[in-house]
């Protein structure tokens, strides 16, 4: 009976939602497509090859445009992550947008997670033909630890 009810509510759900989530697939798959080519060949080609993340120099902006550039970035770097998550299961580059989106964000550990990622064969040549394709040299082979 329960099971009845939740298959019922999940199609119910498609029927009212299904075009919007498919619509959401499709969209989310041309952006993806389109950016992320972009995002890759900013990547320092030498970005993997150092054992902590190296700094850059500090902003001369004001301290709250900053932390609303902050703000946004970590929000784009959320909304990478969630549309890589859906798109495991839809069309689109999901590992490359989980990746990207983490790349995007700050976290505790980022450095040591995208070294983990971009080590994958998969990972790694996807980057490096991207990268190709944009005129930027490849990116070098991560340190492993």
């Amino acid at each position: 009976m329960i099971m009845e009810t939740a298959w019922t509510q999940l199609m119910q759900f498609f029927d009212v939602w299904g075009w919007w989530v498919a619509a959401g697939s499709i969209a989310m798959f041309v952006v993806s497509l389109a950016g992320m080519p972009f995002i890759v060949a900013r990547i320092p080609a030498d970005y993997f090859t150092h054992h902590g993340r190296h700094r850059t120099n500090q902003s001369s902006r004001h301290p709250i445009v900053e932390l609303v550039l902050i703000v946004l970035k970590n929000l784009l770097g959320a909304v990478l992550l969630i549309a890589g998550f859906i798109m495991l299961f839809t069309p689109g580059q999901g590992l490359l947008s989980i990746l990207f989106g983490l790349m995007i964000m700050n976290y505790p550990g980022k450095y040591t997670l995208e070294c983990w990622i971009i080590r994958k064969p998969l990972i790694f040549s996807a980057v490096n033909n991207m990268r190709a394709k944009q005129g930027e040299p490849p990116l070098m082979a991560a340190e492993i630890d």
